[in-house]
Parts: structure tokens; C-alpha cells; sequence
């Protein structure tokens, strides 16, 4: 029998200007002021994405919060997983939506956090040797102090959990000294805290990484592909295509359609295996000539990967059947869910019917 998947959303908190980004890039800063600012680099490529029905919206917004959590619910995705920075010694960055979030309650809908444990530099906006401010890894106290801090998010009872044990993701775990010992401390801190436990899943690019080996439940794997591809002088014109860049100086090209089946989850991959989908990417906003761009990337070419990856984890139970979408609103990337005045709610309206025919396969199973 099909179980049903879950489908949680990558969610970028910086849509709100705060001290740090005003002194790094200029007032007022935020994603929105990459994204405005786009403009083509060759001939048909789509920029700038403007937003269409949320607008450019500001996350210290409660109406703002509301509708983002009504239009993914409405579209079939269980729930947004928010990148989470700290980079130790008690310093927090973008914050405020998800703690303003625990305080009110709402919007009601579920959540989980994603640890994204990098320093941030200059590298999106072509200063890639400019340090802003560096992750770190002071000791144990400030793992204590990480998961103190993080506590009352597991206890919310919209928190997504595995099994009870409250979901949480870390994007470099091998970056973290004797991250097993970490990991253990943690599930400690939970047990005597009054937790069932945390289910810790982490990001890797390689799909072999054993995530039990160090103290994780499960990984997650997503891959781009290289920023200036080798390609086979077997294939002439995507070879030309290829030098012709390069010589003009354009960022990276690769056509959605050919990429597909290197986005997609391979067919043998273990339940622990959470894939993560990117239904479109161009960087070029924050990275200009140095992006990489799919071009070419619709709502029917991202429903192959979801239906492809749904089939794939069709007979894994429903606890452990997640999908992570990369991503709701990373729209300096070009890598957002959230309607645009192109497509509008069209990759979303694909999430829905995808879903839609999950659950039909699911009530009207074929007879063998």
C-alpha cells in the first residue's frame, strides 16, 4: 500500500532587515533587494523573478506568516523547515519570525529547523575572500547552550516529529568536531529535558554517508551540479555551448531537462534517505556571471522528479516518508515555490495533483 509522503518545505527567514546585513550591504538590506535588482545575461533568461500574490512581503508580518502557511497547506506540503543559524558563543542571525512564531502560535501550522552551520562571507555578491561572520564550536557549553535555546521550539505541539522525536536537521555535520559526541549529548539534554529523543537528520553530498556512524537518524542529499561542467567532446554543441560561455563570460548553463535524472533520488536508496527536490535554481541574482542557472526548469518538467521520487518511496512508511522541497522562498536563488508572475501557482498546483494522485493510488490499490 502507498504511504503518504511528507513533504516539508526549506524556508528562508532573511525577508526582514536587521542590524547585521544593514552595516554588511547598505540599509534595508534583504533578499528582496538581490532579487529586484536581476537582470537577463543572455537570451531568454528569466530574470528578475517578481513576486505575484504574497508580494514583497516583510516576515515581521503576522498576515505574512499566515498566508505563506495557508497556500502551502493548501497545496499539499505538511510543513516548513526553517534555516536555523547559530555560529556559537550564543550569536543567533535571522531569528525573529520563528521565535515570534513560538510567542504567538501561529500561524498553526508545523515546523521543524534546519541548523545551517556555515560561516556567511561575501562569496553570493562576488566577495567570496570578505568573512562576515564565522561559524564556530566553542565546547560543549555552547552545544548546551545551542540546545536550551532551541528546547522550546521541540516542545510546540505544531513541532514535526519521527515516531514523537522532534525532527531536527543539520546541513554540515562532518564540520562539527566529534560530532558523535555531540549528537549524544544532545539526546541526552532531550531524554532529561522530558523529550522522547531528537530525530537528527543530516545533510551530506555523498549518498553513502552512513548516517548512524555518527549519531544520526537519517540524511538528506541534494546536488548541483558542478559550476564549469567537464563535458565529452563527443557531444560538439553542448561542448560549444560550454566554451562559448566561458569566453563570454556568462554564468553556468545547464538546460532542467537534462539535469533531471541527476536531481533525482536513486532507485535503490535506504528509507533513512530523506531526498531533497530543487525544482529550479538560477543564483545569479546574488552571484551574477559566477551563478549557475537551469534554464529551461517548468512545473511539468519538476512533476518527473516528484512523481519519480513519490514511486520510488512509495512502500516506506509514512513516519519516515519525507521529502524535503528545496526550496519555499530562496528567491535570490531563483529557488522558490512561492508564485512568481510567471508561473504563478503552477509548481505548487503540481505538488497538489502529485499528492492528490498519491493518495488516490493509495485508497484504490490495484489488484494483483
Amino acid at each position: 500500500m502507498t504511504k503518504r509522503a511528507r513533504l516539508l518545505a526549506l524556508y528562508l527567514p532573511q525577508f526582514h532587515p536587521i542590524e547585521e546585513n544593514d552595516r554588511w550591504w547598505g540599509k534595508g538590506f534583504t533578499e528582496w533587494t538581490n532579487t529586484a535588482k536581476a537582470r537577463p545575461l543572455f537570451r531568454r533568461h528569466y530574470q528578475p523573478h517578481i513576486p505575484a500574490d504574497l508580494g514583497f512581503y516583510d516576515l515581521r508580518v503576522p498576515e505574512t506568516r499566515e498566508a505563506q502557511a495557508n497556500m502551502a497547506r493548501d497545496h499539499g506540503i505538511e510543513g516548513f523547515c526553517y534555516y536555523h543559524y547559530w555560529f556559537g558563543a550564543g550569536k543567533r542571525l535571522l531569528e525573529r519570525p520563528i521565535q515570534e512564531t513560538l510567542k504567538s502560535g501561529k500561524p498553526d501550522f508545523p515546523f521543524c529547523l534546519y541548523w545551517a552551520n556555515q560561516s556567511w562571507s561575501g562569496v553570493w555578491h562576488g566577495e567570496p575572500n570578505r568573512m562576515l561572520i564565522e561559524q564556530t564550536y566553542p565546547g560543549d557549553d555552547d552545544h548546551r547552550a545551542h540546545f536550551d535555546a532551541v528546547a522550546p521550539a521541540f516542545f510546540d505541539p505544531r513541532y514535526i516529529r519521527v515516531d514523537g522525536k522532534p525532527l531536527f536537521a543539520i546541513y554540515h555535520p562532518d564540520e562539527i568536531p566529534d560530532v558523535r559526541h555531540v549528537t549524544d549529548l544532545w539526546r541526552e539534554m532531550a531524554v532529561k529535558a522530558g523529550l522522547p529523543g531528537l530525530h537528527l537528520v543530516g545533510t551530506s553530498f555523498d549518498q553513502a554517508w552512513k548516517p548512524s556512524e555518527l549519531g544520526f537518524d537519517a540524511i538528506t542529499t541534494f546536488r548541483l551540479p558542478p559550476r564549469r561542467p567537464w563535458v565529452s567532446r563527443r557531444k560538439p554543441l553542448q561542448w560549444l555551448r560550454q566554451k562559448y560561455a566561458e569566453t563570454k563570460g556568462l554564468p553556468t548553463i545547464y538546460r532542467y531537462q537534462d539535469v533531471l535524472n541527476f536531481l533525482s533520488p536513486e532507485a535503490a536508496a535506504a528509507a533513512e534517505n530523506y531526498p531533497c527536490l530543487i525544482h529550479a535554481w538560477d543564483n545569479t541574482p546574488r552571484s551574477g556571471r559566477n551563478g549557475l542557472v537551469f534554464d529551461g526548469s517548468t512545473p511539468e518538467l519538476f512533476r518527473t522528479v516528484l512523481r519519480k521520487t513519490l514511486e520510488i518511496r512509495r512502500d516506506v512508511r509514512s513516519e519516515e516518508n519525507i521529502i524535503f522541497l528545496k526550496s519555499w522562498n530562496e528567491w535570490a536563488e531563483g529557488n522558490h515555490l512561492e508564485p512568481d508572475l510567471k508561473f504563478g501557482l503552477g509548481y505548487l498546483e503540481v505538488i497538489k495533483e502529485e499528492i492528490s494522485r498519491q493518495e488516490w493510488d493509495r485508497e484504490n490499490p490495484a489488484e494483483g
